[in-house]
């Protein structure tokens, strides 16, 4: 027992599915499904503390700073996973969220033996993407010890960067070196030790609350639209027209033919048809407000919630 005790929670054998290899599918099934539900919850006690992570990183990237997730194994494939689905979800540069994971790129689809057992390796993967003290860093680590993680975290505050530990245990080594800690705490997995389950689940809940309401908050969505879609594809160049024409009213032909005038930027669409400006003076307004549309629209007197003139 007294070892069982030392183990963190993560790590213990599951009571609630003991004899999973005698259980029919629909029983392995339902135990999954039983313990996932626990998990929303445990990510709703930890809302306070992803509120002020958010509120801290968004400090640091209206003043240039970059945000970076580092992990080892799931939770390395979860913050690259996060960060690469940044940029063309907000229109932000790759450069703003960035992933890092032990053992590099190739980790991401295999398995890099030891990967994660280096504290220096962490430092030094940090510190070649120049790690400023106006960047804040999100080390996640399920056991709340990995030495890559651990390692990362360190540099970084030693760097001045702000710190911030994602893991699912409680009084791990990572909580000591971090700014803030996010703890949600999911218990003992289905299959013992196997945190890529609960403790995954809650970590890429976690990611995206971050990542969503940080660009949220730096102005990169307009009531609950996406405004930066990179339209790369025909399906994200039928919703840039949708959100337009549902944002100001218009109808998609004059969405279509405004967004064309706007070569290609919501946001100089958005504000074209709501304030009757063309696409130059569009542009100057927003880079006079930091592309925020909604401070773009409440400085010339246009209420955001309004229909545009086009419309």
């Amino acid at each position: 027992m007294g070892r069982t005790k030392n183990l963190v929670t993560t790590e213990q054998r599951n009571p609630r599915s003991r004899n999973l290899d005698q259980k029919s599918t629909r029983e392995i099934i339902r135990i999954i499904n039983r313990e996932d539900a626990q998990v929303a919850a445990a990510v709703r006690r930890e809302i306070p503390n992803v509120a002020r992570a958010v509120d801290e990183i968004v400090a640091r990237l209206r003043k240039g700073g970059r945000l970076f997730y580092i992990g080892a194994g799931t939770s390395g494939r979860l913050g690259v996973l996060d960060a690469s689905e940044v940029p063309p979800t907000f229109g932000v540069p790759r450069t703003l969220v960035q992933g890092i994971i032990a053992g590099g790129n190739g980790a991401l689809t295999s398995s890099i033996e030891g990967a994660e057992d280096h504290p220096e390796n962490g430092a030094r993967d940090v510190r070649a993407r120049g790690l400023r003290a106006g960047d804040a860093v999100v080390g996640i680590a399920a056991s709340g010890s990995t030495p890559y993680v651990l390692g990362a975290l360190q540099y970084a505050r030693q760097r001045g960067a702000y710190t911030i530990a994602l893991t699912t245990n409680r009084r791990t080594l990572v909580s000591r070196i971090a700014h803030l800690t996010i703890a949600p705490i999911t218990g003992r997995e289905v299959i013992t030790g196997s945190t890529r389950m609960k403790s995954g689940t809650a970590q890429k809940m976690v990611l995206n609350m971050i990542s969503t309401a940080t660009m949220t908050r730096l102005g990169y969505i307009f009531d609950n639209w996406m405004i930066g879609i990179a339209k790369s594809n025909e399906k994200l160049r039928k919703r840039a027209v949708r959100n337009l024409s549902e944002a100001t009213g218009a109808d998609q032909p004059t969405a279509a033919r405004i967004l064309e005038q706007a070569s290609g930027d919501l946001r100089v669409a958005l504000v074209m048809l709501k304030s009757g400006v063309d696409a130059h003076a569009a542009r100057r307004s927003l880079a006079a407000h930091h592309d925020d549309v909604r401070k773009t629209l409440r400085d010339t007197g246009i209420n955001g919630n309004r229909r545009g003139r086009n419309g």
